[in-house]
This record gives C-alpha cells, structure tokens and sequence, in this order.
C-alpha cells in the first residue's frame, strides 16, 4: 500500500508585507524552488498499515471434524473411514440418511479432511428453491439476461465452488428437468450461465445428500438414472440414533457445549440415573438434531445442581422408560411405608431409651424432635420427610444413623424378632 502524505499547509504571509515590485523571474523561480524545500522538509510518511494475517481455517463451532462424528459405534466408524477414502479419490459422494441424522455435519467434516480444505464449501438445497430460480442459482446468469437480473450478472453455485466443494441437499427433490441440465454439467465439468455464449470450466467436488430412497425414486421414474450413477459412486448411509451404540457419549459430548467449564465425565454426572434412562431408551424420530434441541431445552428449564426428569421437554411425560422408572420408584415408595409404619412405635420408644441412656445428647434433642415429628407427620415416608426437612434421602438417612433414632428397615426386622416389645 502506498505511503500516505500528510503535508503541512505553507505559512501565511504577515499582514502588509508584499512582495518587492520588480523582482526578477530568477528570484521568482528560486523562491519557489525554496518554498517547495520547505515544503518537503513537512512530508511526514505514514507507513502502510501491515495487513493482518489470515486467521487459520477453523471449522464453525457448531461442527465437528471428522474423527469426532461419533464415539464408539462400530458401524460410524468404518463409514467414517469409507467417506476418507472416497474424498481421498475425488468420487462423488451421496449421502443417505433420516432428517436430523447429521448429513451435513457429514459432508462438512469431508470437506475440511479432503485436500480442497483451504477452498470454498458451498451448500445449497435444491428442496428449498422455487424450481424457476434453481437453473440461476446453481448456473449463474450474465448481466441483462433476464428482467430483474442483477446489473453486473450473478456467479452461479458451481463457480462459486470451483477448486472446492459443491454440496447439494434434497437432491431427491430436485425437478426432473433441472436434473438433465445437472448431468450435463457434472460430465463436461463446465456451465454455461444464463445469457452467456461460452460454457465456463469448473472443478468439484461434488456431495449430495437426500433422505428419500433414490433407487425406488428411479424405478418409479422420478429421478434420472444416468443422473443417479453418476452421483452415487461413494455411497455413505447414515444409522438412525437409536440404532447407535454411543448415544451416552453423544449426550456427554452435547452437554459439554452448553457447559463448556466441564469435561464429558462431569458433564454426564450432572444428569441423575433416570434422566439418563430416558434419553439413551428415548425413540428419537428426530435424531441427532431432536437430541440436541432437546438436550438444549433442559439445560435451560433445569433449576438444580443436577439435571432431572422434570427438566426433559413434555414429549418425554410419555417415554416408556419413564414410565418403568416412575413405576420402580412407586413400587420402593410403597414397600417403604409398610416397613416404616410398622416401626413408628418402635421409634417411640427408642426416643424415650436415647433419652434415659445419655443426657449428653441434649444439644442434639431438638434437631431429634424436628425429624421424628417429620417422620411422624409423613408417617415414616423417608422420600416425604427428606423433602419436608430439605434433605435428599441419603442425608436423612445419616441423620437417622448419628442421632441414634433406629433404620427403618432395621426397626422392622427387630419388631418381627420382638427386640422392641
């Protein structure tokens, strides 16, 4: 960049003195010559800002590279080393899967391993486009070629993308005769933009991606056949979540991202036992985009240190797994109050014995009180005298171990050897 001159403005002549009449042009032109000397001695150079260097290309938060797509499900593993191999060759790669399965997570992560790393990805869905802007938008137009065409013409998708990668998703849903024009171009490897005369060459690398069955889409003659093997080289089928065996390092490795200050160990023991239940039983129809939209909204509902049950979205009330859970706990919960209705006697009496047997525990007669009146108000409900005392059952159960006051189940066994009576 050039040196910016900042230069100073000459100084005003004084008020009342002009210059002598009759000076010679000689004088003239040596004057001048000094002014422009004085002049010069006021260039101040400014040097030319050092650009900055171009920040190293990093993949957007939100994806993965490829080595971090899964954990440790066997079947995502070897199709992650298929997908290497294929951009490795420069084949054309289509990508199969359910909505929410990760294709574009996929097709990313291919990209950033390939050698056309430093180059541009471009992403367009052909299912989102109405089908009369389609053909511009993938081939470009030159200036005037239609009305409301942009001034200076448009750079088609597939330019855009030249030395890099051209990712097409919905490809399924592509109409029938974008399709023709779309062969072509993938087998002369050049486009002709709309308005334009000569056909301009082009080097990709192309990935599609569709949840549609394309071979019944062929056979039922709604997707071109010739277009279909010349897309369809690497063939790459995502599994559904819940066929997946790393779904727990999946949640970990989620909740990591809306924690960022924990590691996956401390991450997952911040989800109780239930909670987890659910998510690695849930069905998952929606995959990897409902598990992380799901996982998202819990974290932001949950209002403990732990995330639970309640935190998970409403279409989880209906989860089986939820339902076993709820039904275990209902099943403890009952068998609990049998047991401690038969020892609310025997830890009557076992108040009066404590207090006869040391009168050092005064101190502590008070804190006794306020549990054996809860324990009696929930009659011996450990689960609803914890919530009433502000206890988690564990804690109660210490309580109930350092005040001597008897275990419940302890309590029952002695009623039914007559220790207590």
């Amino acid at each position: 960049m050039p040196a910016h001159l900042a230069v100073a403005s000459a100084p005003a002549r004084p008020v009342g003195h002009a210059a002598p009449l009759g000076a010679a042009s000689a004088h003239s032109a040596n004057t001048a010559f000094n002014n422009i000397a004085a002049l010069a001695e006021h260039v101040v150079r400014v040097p030319a800002a050092t650009a900055p260097a171009p920040a190293s290309r990093q993949l957007r938060p939100d994806y993965l590279a490829i080595d971090d797509l899964c954990g440790t499900d066997a079947r995502m593993r070897d199709l992650l080393a298929r997908g290497k191999r294929f951009v490795d060759r420069g084949l054309s790669v289509l990508i199969l899967g359910e909505t929410g399965t990760g294709k574009e997570f996929l097709a990313r992560a291919l990209h950033e391993y390939s050698e056309r790393r430093a180059q541009s990805f471009v992403a367009i869905n052909t299912a989102s486009l109405p089908e009369h802007l389609i053909e511009s938008e993938l081939f470009g137009y030159q200036r005037g070629a239609f009305s409301g065409a942009l001034p200076g013409g448009m750079k088609g998708k597939m330019q855009q993308a030249d030395g890099g990668t051209l990712f097409l998703d919905e490809i399924g849903d592509m109409p029938y005769a974008m399709q023709t024009r779309l062969l072509r171009v993938l087998s002369e490897r050049e486009v002709t933009p709309l308005g334009a005369s000569q056909p301009v060459p082009v080097d990709v690398q192309l990935i599609c991606a569709t949840h549609q069955d394309l071979a019944s889409a062929v056979a039922q003659g709604t997707f071109r056949e010739d277009l279909y093997y010349r897309i369809a080289v690497g063939v790459l089928t995502l599994p559904t979540l819940r066929e997946r065996d790393d779904k727990r390092e999946l949640i970990a490795r989620m909740l990591c991202d809306e924690w960022p200050d924990l590691r996956v160990d401390q991450a997952l023991a911040r989800v109780t036992s239930d909670a987890l239940s659910c998510l690695l039983t849930h069905a998952w129809p929606g995959n990897l985009r409902q598990m992380r939209a799901a996982l998202r909204y819990a974290c932001a509902v949950m209002s403990g240190e732990r995330l639970c049950v309640d935190d998970l979205p409403p279409e989880f009330a209906s989860s089986p797994a939820l339902h076993s859970t709820h039904s275990a706990n209902r099943h403890e919960e009952t068998r609990d109050v049998r047991i401690e209705e038969t020892a609310y006697t025997a830890s009557v009496a076992s108040h009066t014995q404590y207090r006869a047997h040391d009168a050092s525990h005064e101190p502590h007669d008070q804190e006794r009180e306020r549990i054996l009146q809860a324990l009696a108000q929930h009659r011996w409900n450990i689960s609803a005298a914890a919530r009433t005392l502000g206890f988690c059952r564990a804690s109660l159960y210490r309580k109930l171990k350092q005040l001597s006051i008897p275990h419940v189940r302890d309590c029952g066994e002695a009623l039914s050897t007559r220790q207590y009576a």
